[in-house]
């Protein structure tokens, strides 16, 4: 049977995460190569997923009707063999 999660085990894990998130602090404020390197990559992906995401809002429907297929069906309309493949 399991035993239920006592108090001392989320207390080991609150305090963990506090220990983790103030290190990350600590470090996010020295004056580090290291740290200025990661700030530059996280505003790079933060304004790359930006990028994307409005790209998709003004392009989106466009690139979408390009991929649709046309016919009945739910995947749309099939070819009735496979191209490249030979009967056995």
């Amino acid at each position: 049977m399991e035993e239920p999660w006592d108090f001392e085990f989320l207390s080991r894990i609150a305090d963990g995460c506090l220990s983790f998130l103030s290190e990350f602090v600590e470090d996010w404020l020295a004056n580090d190569l290291r740290v200025s390197i990661f700030k530059i990559l996280l505003t790079w992906l933060i304004f790359s997923l930006l990028a994307i995401h409005f790209a998709w809002k003004v392009y989106g429907n466009t690139v979408n009707d390009m991929y649709y297929r046309q016919g009945s069906g739910q995947n749309g309309g099939t070819p009735d063999t496979t191209a490249g493949l030979g009967s056995w």
